[in-house]
């Protein structure tokens, strides 16, 4: 089978049916501008495609609704506390986005006057903003031909040509191919309309091929097998690590440190650990030597790259006594107010269910 298979239709033709499509069909998301409704928000443009780096729309769309409300614009999230945006980011993952959202912002009011610049090529100089963002954000919030290329895309564009070459090496691929049917007009709505597609009609397993408005150039669905594309290579068996954490308790109040700012989970507030990464276990040393009482079933978590089993110590700090380390008491009852990683917000569900406070 060739790497490649050329559709049989005019290029235009799929565009044309597609936005016609679109036109119906689009799915109305807090950040996006429905056809004919007028420009998206470039604001809005660039905080919804850094959340939704590596994570569902619907595990996004309370967060921009959050953001937005107590963020409004670049300049008030320029302004912002640190520790107030990663707390308000806290489940939402990848947290290093977090991190270049406040950079980014920043340097869009310190040196572009409050404004995100409008070509791809200036956008990929910002903080956070690599090719795929830098393309959505010119094509949808700047009306500029762009071509958008995320997973969904990489799905619908793979089925339409039959790319037989397996992800990641079919990469270079498919984004020719998505350039050649791309249009000069409205490629922002096209963008948005071949990730609905792959979002909905095109899905992984049992795409509804008799819905899909561009079906008549899918060379895919004539092999008869649309789903066995795209190919991938196996995926590789993520390490498991170990580590320990630790609930420190002083009348009613637990013990939170701040992880240094880079790194996994970087800037967030969090349970004192033993320094497990994705690349080591933890030392299994406890922060001081006291008496610590260890739950009895550990707590597993995956993250991108592995996954970590930890052990849950508890202790109880004397009245009086000099504090823990660096860090900060915080009130166990407002504890889901503290923007806890899900992995130390697991732990300390797991010690609150468990009973064994101080």
């Amino acid at each position: 089978m060739a790497a490649v298979q050329q559709t049989d239709q005019n290029s235009g033709d799929i565009a044309r049916a597609l936005l016609a499509h679109y036109d119906q069909h689009a799915r109305q998301l807090p950040w996006r501008k429905l056809p004919g409704s007028g420009q998206a928000d470039p604001y809005h443009v660039w905080l919804s495609e850094i959340m939704l780096q590596q994570t569902t729309v619907a595990a996004v769309g309370s967060y921009f609704n959050k953001f937005t409300k107590i963020w409004p614009d670049f300049a008030s999230l320029a302004a912002a506390d640190d520790a107030d945006v990663m707390a308000a980011w806290a489940g939402l993952g990848y947290y290093a986005r977090a991190r270049n959202l406040l950079k980014c912002a920043r340097v869009v009011v310190a040196e572009h006057g409050g404004q995100l610049p409008k070509t791809e090529s200036a956008l990929l100089k910002l903080p956070g903003i690599g090719p795929y963002t830098a393309a959505a954000i010119a094509a949808i919030a700047f009306g500029q031909r762009a071509v958008v290329v995320d997973a969904n895309v990489e799905r619908v564009v793979s089925r339409l040509f039959a790319i037989s070459t397996p992800l990641p090496q079919a990469k270079p691929l498919i984004r020719a191919a998505t350039d050649s049917i791309t249009p000069q007009m409205r490629a922002g709505d096209f963008a948005q309309a071949m990730m609905d597609l792959g979002a909905g009609i095109c899905s992984v397993r049992a795409p509804s091929c008799l819905l899909c408005p561009v079906s008549f150039a899918c060379s895919a669905l004539r092999t008869g097998s649309p789903e066995a594309y795209p190919q991938k290579m196996p995926k590789a068996v993520k390490p498991q690590r170990k580590g320990s954490v630790y609930w420190i308790e002083r009348d009613a109040h637990v013990w939170l440190v701040r992880r240094g700012d880079k790194g996994l989970l970087g800037g967030m507030r969090a349970l004192p650990d033993d320094q497990w990464t994705a690349r080591v276990d933890g030392h299994n040393t406890p922060p001081m030597s006291v008496v610590w009482r260890k739950l009895p079933m550990p707590v597993s978590h995956i993250f991108t790259h592995f996954s970590l089993l930890i052990d849950i110590a508890v202790t109880s700090w004397p009245a009086g006594a000099d504090e823990p380390g660096e860090g900060e008491w915080w009130p166990v009852k407002l504890l889901d107010k503290a923007g806890l990683p899900t992995v130390f917000r697991k732990a300390a569900e797991a010690v609150l269910s468990a009973g064994e406070r101080a």
